[in-house]
């Protein structure tokens, strides 16, 4: 199974809710009035609120940038770790191997 995969999970769980609640909308449904000043500042304020949220949006997305960048960084040093694990681990097999292949030649010269 993929090892870095448990850790990218944990790591993302904790922001589901915020990224939901940050997915919803925001506006509330208001009845407009006839009157034009009404509707108006009926927009304004709806104008006001989509710029706070596109604000808070924005602060939001570089937060999980920054966590993104972060995760991914310390997914590279895994990798290079296990890479470093695999070639010792390949260096060592080799050098079972050669002592194997010598014991047998060696058993071979010695039988005979």
């Amino acid at each position: 199974m993929y090892s870095w995969l448990l850790p990218a999970v944990k790591a993302i769980l904790p922001h589901v809710g915020t990224i939901i609640d940050a997915a919803l909308p925001v506006f509330k449904k208001r009845k407009i009035d006839a009157n034009a000043a009404t509707q108006e500042a009926l927009l304004q304020q709806q104008i006001n609120e989509l710029q706070e949220v596109a604000s808070q949006n924005a602060v939001r997305i570089k937060d999980l940038a920054e966590q993104l960048q972060q995760m991914v960084m310390t997914l590279e040093q895994g990798v290079i770790a296990n890479e470093r694990r695999y070639r010792r681990i390949s260096a060592l097999s080799g050098c079972a191997l050669l002592a194997a292949l010598a014991s047998i030649v060696l058993w071979c010269f010695a039988g005979n």
